[in-house]
């Protein structure tokens, strides 16, 4: 029996439309962590679900790490929000991979970031593409973790980005980023 919640694979037609999808914000007021990936995917705009595709390793990584009581699928993400976990984008424009950005577009995504983060009041605001937040936000220098620096009243931790294409960073890797980034916010 199939479960009608499951999105279906999207063909190569619905794959070429979505570039012109936004795949909403999932935020709510006070969140422990709002999870900030660099731009949804063709794939993850088709099927209307954050890091949707299935080579993507966020899901994994963040049930590895302790932040959900089980691994959740994609069109699960709803479920964050009890937890205290939410999900944006730094640059809402939906392209094959994040190569296709611009600068500036970073540089606006942060921007519009800043502003959300102001509105939501998130305790840690958590990038997952350090090339990203170096981009828009100007710190060439960024390592990855806690930052020395605030998004408004939030903290700020960078960590690599959980995209299949991402070669530099196993599942392995993640989680032990990713557990690291749920010690701090749960204060162990």
């Amino acid at each position: 029996m199939t479960d009608a919640r499951l999105p279906t694979k999207p063909t190569k037609a619905a794959l070429a439309a979505a570039v012109h999808l936004i795949v909403p914000d999932l935020v709510a007021p006070g969140l422990r962590v709002l999870f900030c990936g660099i731009n949804p995917g063709l794939y993850t705009a088709a099927i209307g679900h954050h890091f949707g595709r299935p080579g993507n390793r966020f899901w994994p990584a963040l049930h590895g790490a302790g932040f959900t009581p089980r691994l959740f699928a994609p069109w699960e993400e709803c479920e964050l929000l009890p937890l205290g976990i939410g999900i944006t984008n730094m640059v809402e424009r939906t392209t094959a991979t994040a190569a296709e950005l611009s600068p500036e577009e970073y540089v606006a995504g942060g921007q519009r970031l800043r502003r959300l983060v102001e509105a939501q009041r998130p305790r840690v605001v958590a990038f997952l593409g350090i090339g990203a937040y170096r981009t828009a936000f100007g710190r060439p220098k960024a390592a990855l973790g806690l930052q020395d620096e605030r998004l408004a009243t939030s903290a700020l931790w960078v960590l690599p980005s959980p995209s299949g294409l991402n070669a530099n960073h196993q599942l392995a890797d993640l989680v032990l980023l990713l557990r690291a980034l749920r010690e701090w916010v749960d204060g162990t």
